[in-house]
């Protein structure tokens, strides 16, 4: 699988204060990737490199093979940014707005029109198309802002705080508009303090802390980093239960017929779990797996 996005020992610093300490970081194309950290991880300036907006002081970022430094306009050419504050303009339309951008990006009349149509139908505005930006929802407004962001047929996609101040309807509306995306063949990174979002969307995550890569994975990767994770068998009867505590080496759950047994949540240990249970021909009523969030990821690793 071609890598959109190729970061290989990026540094940067402000004075004295590192920000970005020796940051390698692939992307694959036509994926979710999340970059998480707490305030002052490093995640913006990662971005701004990225976007040309400044340059590493040392190491190499490369998007499509484009080096960010070296072919700042190929790399422009192959992305979208849509940051965390709206870029639209309110004293314009929602459709006044994707003019102005295929303007921008010197479509011509025709081809601008068309695009313009398609980004309305696609994000649900075009009812709204001749209505000002400024009595949009903040739900709309996102939408707006992002389909700005796809005038250019951007490649790879930089959403940054994308559903911050948005209810929960509009949040999952977004997300399931980024999977389409996906879908499509754009590359998203996404930036976001919510790590049900990252969970929800993400098929890889990266958690900087001061400036470094403290974990790298898939979620269910990174949250069998943390302890805690176990299945909770329930039974029938308590002659079951007896026998299971007893091959397992488990003790049960108060007076309920309930066994917790830990367990790192994958398929494997799940399987040998089962398999050893129906060996000993011990029935479970119903079973429930419990594993760490990326909430306690996050609290793990990050200082």
């Amino acid at each position: 699988m071609t890598n959109a996005i190729e970061l290989t020992g990026l540094r940067r610093s402000y004075g004295n204060q590192v920000v970005l300490d020796d940051l390698d970081l692939q992307v694959p194309e036509g994926t979710i990737f999340a970059l998480l950290g707490p305030n002052g991880a490093g995640k913006t300036t990662t971005v701004q490199i990225l976007s040309t907006l400044i340059r590493p002081d040392s190491g190499q970022a490369r998007v499509f093979g484009h080096d960010v430094v070296k072919a700042p306009d190929a790399v422009r050419k192959a992305i979208g940014v849509t940051g965390q504050f709206s870029a639209v303009d309110d004293y314009l339309t929602g459709e006044e707005n994707l003019r102005l951008m295929a303007d921008l990006h010197h479509l011509g009349r025709a081809q601008g029109r068309r695009k313009i149509g398609d980004l309305l139908g696609r994000f649900g505005l075009t009812d709204a198309a001749r209505q000002g930006a400024a009595t949009y929802s903040g739900g709309m407004r996102r939408r707006l802002d992002l389909a700005m962001g796809l005038v250019g047929s951007p490649r790879v996609i930089f959403l940054d705080e994308p559903t911050t101040g948005l209810d929960p309807r509009s949040r999952r509306d977004l997300w399931q508009i980024v999977r389409d995306l996906v879908t499509d063949g754009v590359t998203i990174f996404l930036t976001t303090q919510y790590l049900e979002e990252a969970d929800q969307l993400a098929d890889r995550i990266a958690l900087l802390d001061r400036g470094r890569l403290v974990a790298h994975g898939t979620p269910a990767e990174l949250k069998r980093l943390v302890p805690g994770g176990h299945v909770e068998l329930h039974f029938a009867d308590e002659t079951q239960l007896a026998t299971a505590a007893a091959l397992l080496g488990a003790t049960p759950d108060g007076d309920s017929l309930v066994l917790r047994v830990p367990a790192d949540g994958s398929v494997q240990s799940l399987k040998a779990l089962l398999d050893r249970l129906d060996t000993a021909a011990i029935g479970v009523d119903a079973l429930t797996v419990h594993t760490p969030d990326l909430d306690d990821v996050f609290l793990a690793v990050t200082r």
